[in-house]
């Protein structure tokens, strides 16, 4: 089993592959407003409780936390100049003397967002992706696998910016080295939710997209909230988010506080994390006493619902019982990138099959190449 690259490295390993924007108008925020005032209209008329789902008793659906709301947080401050420094996710400052022009991706979620800041173009390797995603990026040559990072190919590119996985991502020793050779390094790594936003934001300074990429930012928080509108009123079922599967019994899920997590409270669901930060794998015992009432597979492709339901000790829960066990797209779900917004909506319409649910977007993407916003 390869470890996972969409989530934490702290992460469990996956035994699955995966199926694996956005420049364009800049959403104001009386736009930003208005989606949200649709978002409630939608909300009062998707008040039908869902089939087959009752939240745990006296509980009502739970309340979101800032860390976790989508809420529009005015992003105003302009796209930086050129020499610029920036503060990376490691809490490493690098200085960037011009734009930069030769681009090196290690994570999956900086690709799509390179791509979708419109400058997918200036991508000369990339770390290896299962999904390959976007399309444009099929032929980019790979520097980077689940096991190491080939320093020695990325020197003779001669980059302009490496952006690297944060908190250990991305092999710390490669790093490491690439940084004493004089080579600039961005690591990102988010957290949770505002982490994602936050990283869409650094890489378009550094890039020189920073108006693009408040631009994405500002739609996605647009669109974040109005799925959260039409499910505030909707019951709140419990659900279980499965990651990844090791040796039985060994089951992973989403850690507490995590960008997934989040993505769980937003969709109008009551996430069941593992009661760690960084620890992914989640206790049979908690699991069981939490009792589910759904279960969501990120790894559908590889793991049926009947082998789910064979497990030992879960034939007691709710979710069990009932045959509430659905898959959905991790890529989207637990990459964070531009398409966090698409991962959103699958998991509302998951939690809530039968309900009416807004279809938000972001803006396209300006081709690769074009002039840079300013």
């Amino acid at each position: 089993m390869r470890p996972d690259p969409q989530v934490p490295p702290i992460a469990p390993p996956s035994n699955r592959h995966r199926s694996n924007r956005i420049e364009g108008r800049r959403v104001s925020a009386v736009l930003v407003t208005v989606l949200a005032v649709i978002g409630l209209l939608i909300a009062a008329c998707a008040t039908a409780a869902t089939p087959g789902f009752s939240g745990p008793a006296g509980q009502g659906p739970p309340s979101v936390s800032p860390s976790t709301s989508a809420s529009p947080s005015p992003s105003a401050s302009p796209t930086p100049a050129f020499p610029i420094t920036l503060t990376d996710d490691d809490g490493e400052t690098v200085t960037l003397a011009a734009e930069p022009r030769r681009l090196v991706s290690l994570t999956p979620a900086t690709t799509e967002i390179l791509f979708a800041l419109g400058v997918g173009d200036r991508v000369l390797a990339k770390v290896e992706d299962i999904a390959d995603y976007p399309p444009a990026a099929h032929d980019i040559p790979v520097v980077a696998t689940y096991q190491g990072v080939d320093v020695e190919k990325i020197v003779g590119l001669q980059p302009d910016l490496v952006i690297a996985g944060g908190n250990g991502g991305t092999k710390p020793e490669a790093v490491a080295k690439l940084r004493s050779l004089g080579i600039p390094v961005l690591s990102v790594y988010a957290a949770d939710l505002a982490g994602v936003l936050k990283d869409v934001e650094l890489t378009g300074d550094a890039v020189g997209r920073g108006s693009a990429a408040r631009d994405t930012t500002a739609a996605l928080r647009a669109g974040f909230d109005q799925i959260q509108a039409a499910t505030t009123n909707l019951p709140h079922p419990r659900v279980f988010y499965e990651t990844g599967v090791g040796d039985v019994p060994v089951v992973y899920g989403t850690a507490d506080d995590s960008f997934v997590a989040s993505m769980i409270s937003l969709a109008g669901g009551v996430p069941i994390t593992t009661g760690s930060k960084t620890n992914w794998e989640q206790s049979r015992e908690k699991l069981i006493e939490a009792d589910p009432e759904l279960i969501i597979l990120s790894d559908g492709a590889f793991v049926a619902a009947d082998s789910v339901k064979a497990r030992p000790g879960w034939s007691v829960m709710t979710a069990v019982k009932n045959g509430a066990i659905v898959a959905v797209d991790d890529t989207i779900v637990t990459r964070p990138g531009p398409r966090l917004l698409e991962g959103l909506l699958a998991l509302a319409r998951a939690i809530h099959p039968d309900a009416a649910l807004p279809s938000p977007s972001v803006p396209d993407a300006v081709p690769s190449g074009s002039a840079s916003p300013s």
